[in-house]
């Protein structure tokens, strides 16, 4: 009979253990709602003339953010540095994600690519996506006979 020894883990070992169990649970359900896929989080809304895409992108270097237009479809791609800790520094606990991003959103109607703007503030990205006048409604008088 071979003898069992329990030995109990360290506080930095169940640690790991639980953020290598956290990071292999986003791998695995990235692209679900909820999912790494969905970083950074966006909120989007429009009217007859515009839309404005707000995204979450805190500890991003607004200067390393990239938006591309083409036709009905935004992109934003970007990195989030990971914090780099002292010689004798160790997580306790590590939630925040790093890495590179990409997300594409679409957009309700095809916008001016040559008129959008875009400014960034304690943390949050705001789009400014003006609507291209070809995809604007018109109105048609419609004539008696």
């Amino acid at each position: 009979m071979i003898p069992m020894t329990t030995r109990m883990l360290t506080l930095d070992e169940a640690l790991w253990g639980m953020g290598s169990l956290q990071r292999e649970m986003n791998r695995l359900f990235a692209g679900q709602p909820g999912g790494a896929a969905d970083f950074p989080a966006v909120n989007v809304w429009s009217n007859q003339e515009k839309t404005v895409v707000t995204a979450e992108l805190p500890g991003v270097d607004p200067g390393g953010i990239n938006i591309a237009v083409l036709g009905d479809s935004l992109t934003i791609e970007g990195e989030r540095k990971p914090v780099e800790l002292g010689k004798d520094e160790v997580y306790h606990r590590q939630e925040r994600g790093y890495g590179q991003f990409s997300r594409s959103i679409a957009l309700p109607y095809e916008v001016a690519a040559d008129k959008v703007s875009a400014k960034y503030n304690r943390g949050l990205l705001e789009v400014t996506l003006p609507r291209h006048e070809a995809s604007k409604p018109r109105k048609i008088a419609v004539s008696g006979g």
